[in-house]
């Protein structure tokens, strides 16, 4: 079979160690006992062939149409489907309705919005082992105090156990990137709602981490303080000094705030 091109609009940078493919699928533990897994973007099938040998009904989303057809060729005698598209704007409900694992070798111009758009599947996605851009994926893991905490350390830590698994050199890629990657892996935590509006509290974490410089009290502004609420010790501290239940508790502050 003729090799995919990676494609460079498309953010495609194909593994090719075997040995680290391997590793990465044998991150993924099936968490809450899922039955069902996608791969996003699996190019020319290297996490994919390691895939198919578990018990998983497998699923691969792909959206460049070369991948496709190669992936269609490799796998014809293989009980998995194949979907063009992209993960970024498909409606996966109709296809999982029960929770489902995700996995893959995420493209870097993207790998931030496959995270929120995992926020938003939160409810159905029970786990996540991706390689994306170490620098992307120290971010997601990163704890509180640390200056690469920031808007989807906390979202996605509210909702996830987040975990960075190991670090991959760019010579295992073809072609190879001018940065290294990380593996990290996400297992959905028993939080079914925050005990907040939801709404309001993402609102609240991006707002803080727009102007993170700032001390909370300045930074939350846009959103209209109460005199009461200003007076809330916690606001003199910057965002990156906030873990995911002062975030919950800050939240809960200004909503009864705007009551009074």
């Amino acid at each position: 079979m003729r090799k995919v091109k990676a494609k460079k609009h498309l953010g495609q940078h194909f593994l090719t160690d075997l040995q680290v493919a391997e590793r990465i699928v044998g991150s993924l533990s099936g968490h809450q006992q899922v039955k069902k897994v996608l791969e996003i973007g699996p190019g020319m099938g290297v996490l994919t062939d390691f895939l198919v040998q578990q018990p998983w009904e497998l699923f691969l989303i792909e959206i460049d149409e070369e991948s496709v057809d190669y992936l269609l060729e490799k796998y014809a005698d293989r009980d998995l489907k194949v979907i063009k598209g992209d993960f970024l704007h498909r409606e996966f409900r109709t296809l999982f309705e029960e929770p489902y694992a995700i996995i893959g070798n995420f493209p870097y111009n993207i790998s931030s919005q496959i995270f929120f758009r995992v926020l938003e599947e939160r409810h159905h996605v029970s786990e996540i082992v991706g390689m994306l851009q170490k620098e992307v994926a120290e971010r997601i893991t990163s704890k509180k105090g640390n200056k690469t905490y920031g808007i989807l350390s906390v979202l996605l830590q509210a909702y996830y156990e987040v975990e960075y698994l190991f670090s991959v050199p760019p010579e295992v890629f073809d072609p190879p990137p001018k940065v290294n990657s990380g593996v990290i892996r996400l297992k959905r935590n028993a939080i079914s709602k925050l005990d907040c509006d939801e709404k309001l509290f993402f609102r609240l974490v991006k707002q803080a981490f727009n102007t993170r410089r700032k001390t909370l009290r300045n930074a939350l502004k846009p959103l209209g303080l109460s005199e009461a609420f200003k007076n809330e010790s916690m606001l003199g501290l910057r965002a990156e000094q906030l873990g995911v239940e002062e975030f919950v508790y800050l939240t809960q502050q200004l909503e009864a705030s705007w009551k009074q």
